[in-house]
């Protein structure tokens, strides 16, 4: 997919439709203490708010609605995962009687795991990374001649850009938005929005400094590999970028961030303590590399997508105490 082939108005309103009859569209609010804390407006857009705590479960509602219009439904999808994709792939498969197998690596967190076998998914852990678990995804769809869903495609991007839709609609004035990139469906999906209805937001794209390779690849213009050394962020925590999502964030973000662990946790913190919801790693990332450029953001209206809530409550537990 390319920059000239994003999802238009008519087709995001379509998913919109699709979605809506899974959810209603998530809430977003303007956080006063968040707002003080940034020194500027801050509008927090909600997808912690979804029936799997995460924005994923858009896409793949519109992937399997996609399948279905053109009569090509599977008898069973692969795929792979740190948790949020495969809890999504795994929702909208069940809804539709297919049968659902999700890769993750070894190590992946407990309760992501439990919530997609909830979902009736069957979980094989393979790799030590994401992007060894897509490997291995690959090769079992082949062998069992299943679907192989990807994590980027322009029917996953097409269903999340209906929160963009709502956020961008429910907050016309927003200046500029900040977004996590993980393998880039919801960076994406904002630059398709914001092309969609002539907005004039600049998207601001927010990669774990600990796993650069968008960063990189966008720096060097093709896909470039790098290690992924984030133990907090795993919904960034991709080692090699995708050519497609690569193509429309070149052309339609307004720049990059790296944030820290360090940067991350402490944003963990922040969510919670000024608007007491719930952040994974990389649904505070957005407010992580806005806090970064806090003194650039004086009289702006910043928007923020808190896109997952999805942490261990270990974790969460260990982020809160070591402050």
């Amino acid at each position: 997919m390319s920059s000239d082939n994003l999802p238009t108005l008519a087709e995001i309103e379509a998913a919109a439709q699709v979605v809506y009859r899974e959810f209603q569209p998530t809430p977003q609010y303007r956080w006063a203490l968040l707002s003080e804390r940034l020194g500027t407006d801050c509008w927090v857009k909600h997808e912690n708010h979804t029936p799997v705590g995460a924005f994923k479960i858009r896409g793949g509602l519109a992937f399997f609605d996609q399948l279905k219009a053109r009569g090509e439904l599977p008898r069973e999808v692969v795929s792979a995962t740190r948790g949020n994709h495969g809890q999504s792939i795994g929702w909208a498969a069940r809804a539709h009687g297919v049968r659902c197998t999700i890769v993750v690596p070894r190590g992946n967190s407990v309760e992501k795991n439990a919530a997609m076998r909830a979902l009736g998914v069957e979980l094989i852990e393979h790799g030590d990374d994401f992007t060894e678990s897509a490997d291995h995804a690959r090769r079992l769809a082949e062998e069992r001649g299943a679907l192989m869903v990807p994590s980027f495609h322009r029917d996953l991007v097409r269903g999340v850009a209906t929160y963009w839709l709502e956020f961008l609609r429910a907050v016309p004035q927003l200046d500029l938005a900040y977004v996590p990139i993980g393998l880039g469906s919801g960076a994406s999906a904002a630059i398709a929005a914001r092309r969609a209805l002539g907005h004039a937001v600049r998207i601001v794209g927010v990669v774990s400094s600990h796993a650069t390779t968008y960063a990189d690849s966008l720096a060097a213009g093709h896909v470039v590999e790098a290690p992924v050394g984030t133990c907090i962020a795993d919904g960034m925590a991709v080692r090699r970028a995708d050519p497609q999502a690569l193509a429309v964030l070149a052309g339609g973000l307004d720049h990059v961030v790296q944030v820290s662990d360090a940067e991350v946790a402490a944003a963990m913190r922040a969510l919670y303590a000024d608007t007491h919801n719930l952040a994974e790693g990389a649904g505070a990332a957005a407010l992580a590399a806005a806090l970064q450029e806090r003194a650039a953001l004086r009289g702006r209206c910043v928007g923020l997508a808190l896109t997952g809530a999805n942490v261990d409550a270990g974790m969460f537990a260990e982020v809160l105490l070591n402050q």
